[in-house]
Formats: C-alpha cells, sequence, structure tokens
C-alpha cells in the first residue's frame, strides 16, 4: 500500500475540524499537507476551499441521497461525501476517478465496511445530479451558499448589489502585490514582472498596487526576498495611505497582525512605530515580515481595549486601528467564516470595536489622526460604529474619504470585486 496520504481523506477530516470542531481553516490546512508533494497540496486547498464555498448545496444533495444521516462516530465520512460530490459537480477531475479516489479514501480512514455505501451514493448523485441541483436553488440558502442570518443583513444594507456581492464572494481572490516604493515605483516593478513574463495589470486607485493575473509562488516574484514587493490586498493597501505617515512622527498600528499595514506605513515614511496585538504568536509573523523587507518598529503584546497595560503615556501623531471584525468582506479568501460566524457575533464584536475605539482615542495627540478600518461589509461594525462615535464625542473632525462621505454616514465602504470588502474611516482630534 502506497505511504502516501489520500487528499480526499485529508480534505474530509480537515473540513471536519473546520465546520464541526469550529476550527479555523488557516491552521487546520497547513497541519493537514505536512509532507505533501505541491500537486497534493493545491488539491487538498482546492477541494477544501470549494466545499466551504457550496456547503448548504452539498448538505442539501446528501438530505436527498441519504437514507440515514451520517452522525456521531460516522459524522466524518459525511465530509467525505461531500468531497466527492464536489470534485463531480465543479472540478475537472474524471468522474470515475473522483469516485474510485474518494471511495479509496476509506482504506486511510479505516472504514472499508463503508465503500459500498460512499460508492452507491456518489454514484446516484451521478444520476440524479439534475434535478438535485434544480431543488436546491429553490431554498436561498442553498442558491447563495451563504447562511441565512448574512443573506438577510446584506440584503438589507445593500438592496441593489447584494445578490453581486454574494456571488463574488464565491469566486477565487485575485492576487494583489503591494510594491515597496522605498525601493521601486510601481511602474519600475511592473516592468520587472513584465521582463520576467509575469502577466499582471495595475489600478490607478490602488497607487502601490498590482493584481497578478494569476497566482503564483511568492518566492517566483523579482526580489520578494528582499522585500521589493509583498503580497497584501489592494483594499488593504489603502490603509497607509489614507494614514499619510510622515517622517519622524510616533505611530501606533493597533491590532497590527500579521503586519502588512506595519510595514506598509514604514516604507512610506521613516517614522517610529509601534505595533500592538494582542496574540503574541501572531505578532512573530510581523517580526518575519519586517526582518524581511529590512525594517524595524517597536512590538507590543497587548490589548487595544486596555491601554492602561501598555502605554506609557506618550500621544501618537497618527493611530491605524484596525479592529477585530466580522471577516465578512474577506470570504472569498476564508470561505470558512461563512460557517464560523454567528449572527450573535456581530452585536459583541460592535460592542468591542466601540470600546476600543472610546479607550485608544485619549492616547491620540491633539491635531492627530486616527484611521478606523474593518475587513467586514456589514453597517454595525462600520457606518454606524463611526456615526455612533462621532455623536458622542465633541473633539473629533470627521475628514470625507469620497463625496458622499458625510458625518451621519461616514466612511468609505469597498465590497468583494477588484479588491476585498473594507471600510475606512477618517478622523481628526481637535487641537
Amino acid at each position: 500500500m502506497s505511504n502516501v496520504p489520500n487528499v480526499r481523506a485529508l480534505a474530509a477530516e480537515t473540513l471536519y475540524n473546520v465546520v464541526d470542531k469550529g476550527a479555523s481553516l488557516n491552521q487546520e490546512l497547513p497541519f493537514a499537507s505536512q509532507g505533501l508533494p505541491p500537486k497534493d497540496k493545491a488539491l487538498l486547498q482546492q477541494i477544501c476551499y470549494g466545499v466551504l464555498r457550496y456547503l448548504p448545496s452539498l448538505e442539501n444533495y446528501c438530505q436527498h441521497l441519504v437514507e440515514q444521516p451520517l452522525k456521531g462516530k460516522r459524522r466524518i465520512f459525511q465530509f467525505l461525501l461531500y468531497v466527492g460530490i464536489y470534485q463531480l459537480q465543479h472540478m475537472r477531475v474524471p468522474p470515475h476517478a473522483a469516485i474510485s479516489e474518494t471511495v479509496n479514501a476509506l482504506a486511510q480512514m479505516r472504514a472499508l465496511g463503508l465503500k459500498g455505501l460512499i460508492n452507491a451514493i456518489l454514484r446516484s448523485f451521478q444520476r440524479q445530479q439534475s434535478e438535485l441541483e434544480e431543488k436546491a436553488k429553490q431554498i436561498p440558502v442553498c442558491l447563495y451558499n451563504h447562511p441565512n442570518w448574512f443573506i438577510k443583513q446584506v440584503q438589507a444594507a445593500y438592496p441593489n448589489s447584494w445578490e453581486a456581492l454574494l456571488e463574488e464572494n464565491q469566486q477565487q481572490a485575485p492576487m494583489w502585490l503591494r510594491v515597496n516604493q522605498a525601493q521601486y515605483s510601481t511602474q519600475e516593478y511592473s516592468e520587472m514582472l513584465t521582463a520576467n513574463d509575469i502577466e499582471h495589470t495595475l489600478n490607478p486607485e490602488f497607487v502601490d498596487g498590482i493584481k497578478l493575473a494569476k497566482p503564483r509562488d511568492v518566492f517566483s516574484l523579482p526580489e520578494f526576498d528582499v522585500g521589493a514587493c509583498s503580497v497584501q490586498d489592494a483594499a488593504a493597501q489603502l490603509a497607509a495611505r489614507f494614514l499619510e505617515p510622515k517622517a519622524d512622527e510616533y505611530i501606533l498600528d493597533a491590532c497590527a497582525a500579521p503586519g502588512g499595514k506595519t510595514c506598509h506605513i514604514l516604507e512610506l515614511a521613516d517614522a517610529e512605530v509601534l505595533a500592538l496585538d494582542s496574540d503574541s504568536t501572531r505578532l512573530e509573523r510581523v517580526k518575519q515580515n519586517l526582518t524581511r523587507i529590512g525594517l524595524g518598529a517597536d512590538l507590543q503584546c497587548g490589548d487595544a481595549s486596555q491601554p492602561h497595560t501598555w502605554w506609557d503615556e506618550q500621544q501618537f501623531d497618527r493611530i491605524l486601528l484596525d479592529v477585530p471584525c466580522s471577516a465578512t468582506g474577506v470570504i472569498r479568501r476564508h470561505p470558512d467564516i461563512k460557517w464560523l460566524r454567528r449572527a450573535s457575533d456581530i452585536e459583541d464584536l460592535a460592542k468591542l470595536q466601540s470600546d476600543i475605539i472610546d479607550s485608544i482615542w485619549p492616547l491620540l495627540k491633539p491635531g492627530g489622526t486616527l484611521v478606523y478600518a474593518t475587513c467586514s461589509v456589514l453597517p454595525q461594525e462600520n457606518q454606524q460604529q463611526v456615526a455612533k462615535f462621532l455623536a458622542n464625542n465633541d473633539d473629533v473632525v470627521h475628514i470625507p474619504l469620497h463625496e458622499n462621505d458625510t458625518v451621519t454616514n461616514p466612511g468609505l465602504q469597498l465590497l468583494p470585486g477588484e479588491s476585498d470588502g473594507f471600510y475606512y474611516a477618517k478622523l481628526v482630534k481637535k487641537a
């Protein structure tokens, strides 16, 4: 028997840990793919991402196909069925190979007795596919492959574009690079990519950004190892630009991990930056990113909502406040968010965000700038949050980021598309 792990078995186990046990796909995938050849790693990622994108539909098909739902110790095999059906419906794997490889996974999962059942269910799906797909389309959760609470919230927030938003969430996110302006202009780095036959496009709305035609290994990018560019979505690249850092200023990057924005601030200005995060493990990522680019910042482990535990009472010229949020703007990059997040989380997150901005505001010098940011598309975390802060504080000046950015409907909301879904608001403390 081959010693190479069965990718379908690994996928079923990974998905079971994410959906039923509440683990993060970001944590589970690296663990599951240890020791796999690159081709199998890519296949594992493709299957896991795909099943999470289409989970309600896959669950619905199985409700029609499986007489007795697989529960308890057999629950993991329900996810193996999802893996098999996803391949049949969405991948270019020949159907006979998709079925045989999925059935073969049972050897690694020590459940050879289920071979007949799994094989029969997958072949039934093949025969009934068109009929099952039509039935599923009658159910909104299956049609849009998002949880019902989220569908309702985006319908209310974006009555004219909610369907396009949900559709974008089902797509593969583009790979954006942020050019290190301290080393090269965006145009210069674009020419280097062209010289290396790396297809890409530029967008004048994102002055530091380059979008690759297709994802690739970062170490195949010119001078990536010495910090000429970083991987960062175009929307996230706006944070440092809106902050407008200047040389010799004292700047706080609150909730800084994994450090892309910290690095960007330092690429734009020779400033003194305090990078704060409550997770010491994630702060290591900030350190690694700074080291690759050859930059330095003061790294501090601390809770942004409890400044008294870490602040030395020296006020900041500028603060980037990228608060913890629902991450509903980056679902296409992290499809597990759809199934890990609950409607009740939004209220809890909004309370935390309010606590953080109230706690951090006193740390800003008079005349200083604070940029509030989330990777959410939900108004409770964005416009409503900032409007409430503006109404409750008389020492804050609202700085519009576009012509429709008002005190009652503040900030800039980007929706998934060319970039990820992101929100920004810019505030200045009265001098």
